[in-house]
Formats: structure tokens, C-alpha cells, sequence
């Protein structure tokens, strides 16, 4: 007897269809924007690329940390965007996924956090459900604040903190500079993303900066964070001693900065997505690689 047997002829299970909707649902990809910002803390911390077990549950700790706080953000924003015509057509709404499955996907994403958060060290196991917390939170500021993208920013700026207190399970006053750096970054390419929905927002009584003062004061304060980010990240490249590569990342992060800015116009906003994913994710990415670099972490 022959088997015809072709890899291409099995469908994935019910559940494995259901994990990959949320995957797609939350952007695992996006998981890139603060994990590089995550090994910044740890770079600097151990002044070079951290050992192998403290570096894999790093990343272990930032996928069930992001998972975590992007898939609760779509359960609990999920009545708005059936309403809103940019994203009915999300699992949620459109109904690819049931809620249940999104809590259960969230509690593991949690326990994966809190897991690895434990399997570093007593510090970060004690202030990750803090962090969890405060990522939460910024699921409801929207709701009652103008300032939710600052939210948004405080919450990704535990990644270099995180990072630092991996390594050395401490929090100084060193990485405060790097956070307050990531916290403008975050904050000022949100308010980009939030021009996408102003008219949407100010329907449903949302929050946002663009819904309060319009898209054209909005990217003037987009670019002022932006502008604070910067000089708070040379701030800390000058308080660490950084030299000439991980000041070429600033300048080619900077540089990007204002590409950035430049693709968004108060009267033309298509090109909001390629600012906003593409850019910052390059950015991160630019900024780790010069100050690995810099502090020998390949060599």
C-alpha cells in the first residue's frame, strides 16, 4: 500500500487557526518597536551583550509582556473598533476569535511574563506585575485622558528598566534617562497613529491629542517629544560614556526621526502606517546594533 503523504494536505487545528488570528490580532511582529529598547537597559547594565540564559528569558519577557498587553487592549477595546470603519474587520469584531480565547491567551502570555521575570532575578519577578499593570492600564486612558499616548510611553519605557534590572537586579538612576527617552518616542509616533482615527474619536468621545487640537497642533507635538527624545538619549549616551558608534546610531535614528515626520502632513496622513511601523521598528533596530557595537557585544 502507497501513502500519498504532503505536508501541504494538513490543515492546522481549531485552536493552532485561533492562536494564529491572535498572533495577527496583536502584531506579534511589532513586538520589535520595545525589545531592542529592552536590550539598550541590559547592554548598558552588563556593558556588554548579557550571558545566554539572562538574554533568552529578556526575550521571553518581552514577547509574554507585549502579547499580554496587545491582546488585552484588543479585548477591551473591542466594542469601539466593531465601530470603527479602520478596524471592524478585526478578529474581534468580525468575530475570527472569541473573547475566551483572547483571555486565555492573555492569562498565558502573563504567566510566560511572570515566569521569566521570576527566572531572572527577585527584583524583576517583584515588579512585573507592576509593569503588567501599568501596560493595562493604558488600554483605558483613552477613555478619560487627552495625554493616553504618554501612558502608552510610560508603559514601554519598563523595557530598558526591565533590561537593566535583568542584569542587575537593581534599579539605579542611570537607565531613568533611557526610559524617559523611550517614553517620548512611543508617546510622539502614537499621537501620529492617533490622526487616523480623529473624526472617529471625537463621534465616540475618545481621547486623544489629535481629537482635542487637531492633526496640524498634533504633529507640531509629535515632533517636540520626538525633539525631547533625542537629547534625553544623548544625555544618557554622554552619562554612559558612550563613543563614536552609538553616537552614529542617534544621528541615523535622528535622521529617521525626520524622515518620519516628513511622510505626514496635517492634509495627507496615507502614508501614517509606513511612519509609524516601519520607521520606529528601523530605528530600535539601528540604535541596538551601533551601541552592541560599541560595547563589543559580537566580539
Amino acid at each position: 500500500m502507497v501513502y500519498n503523504f504532503n505536508l501541504k494536505n494538513i490543515e492546522p487545528s481549531s485552536d493552532m487557526k485561533k492562536l494564529l488570528t491572535v498572533l495577527e490580532m496583536i502584531k506579534f511582529e511589532h513586538t520589535i518597536f520595545a525589545l531592542p529598547f529592552a536590550f539598550l537597559g541590559a547592554l548598558l547594565a552588563a556593558r556588554g551583550l548579557p550571558d545566554s540564559t539572562t538574554s533568552l528569558w529578556i526575550v521571553l519577557a518581552m514577547v509574554g509582556a507585549r502579547s499580554s498587553a496587545m491582546a488585552f487592549n484588543r479585548l477591551v477595546d473591542r466594542s469601539y473598533d466593531g465601530l470603527n470603519p479602520r478596524t471592524k474587520n478585526r478578529a474581534l469584531p468580525s468575530g475570527l476569535v472569541n473573547e475566551y480565547f483572547v483571555i486565555y491567551f492573555v492569562l498565558c502570555s502573563s504567566a510566560l511574563f511572570f515566569f521569566s521575570s521570576w527566572m531572572l532575578n527577585t527584583l524583576s519577578f517583584y515588579l512585573s506585575p507592576v509593569a503588567l499593570m501599568g501596560i493595562f492600564l493604558y488600554s483605558y486612558t483613552k477613555r478619560w485622558t487627552f495625554f493616553s499616548h504618554i501612558f502608552l510611553g510610560l508603559a514601554i519605557s519598563f523595557a530598558p528598566l526591565g533590561g537593566w534590572i535583568a542584569v542587575r537586579g537593581e534599579l539605579q538612576l542611570e537607565p531613568l534617562y533611557l526610559a524617559a527617552a523611550v517614553l517620548f518616542w512611543v508617546g510622539g509616533f502614537d499621537i501620529i497613529y492617533a490622526c487616523l482615527d480623529i473624526e472617529f474619536d471625537r463621534k465616540t468621545g475618545l481621547y486623544s491629542i489629535p481629537s482635542k487640537w487637531g492633526v496640524k497642533v498634533a504633529l507640531q507635538i509629535s515632533t517636540l517629544f520626538h525633539i525631547l527624545m533625542v537629547l534625553l538619549l544623548s544625555y544618557s549616551f554622554f552619562l554612559f560614556q558612550l563613543s563614536t558608534l552609538s553616537w552614529l546610531g542617534l544621528v541615523l535614528a535622528s535622521i529617521g526621526l525626520i524622515y518620519e515626520h516628513s511622510l505626514v502632513k496635517a492634509k495627507d496622513l496615507k502614508r501614517v502606517n509606513t511612519a509609524f511601523f516601519t520607521i520606529n521598528g528601523i530605528i530600535s533596530l539601528i540604535l541596538l546594533l551601533c551601541v552592541s557595537l560599541d560595547l563589543g557585544a559580537f566580539s
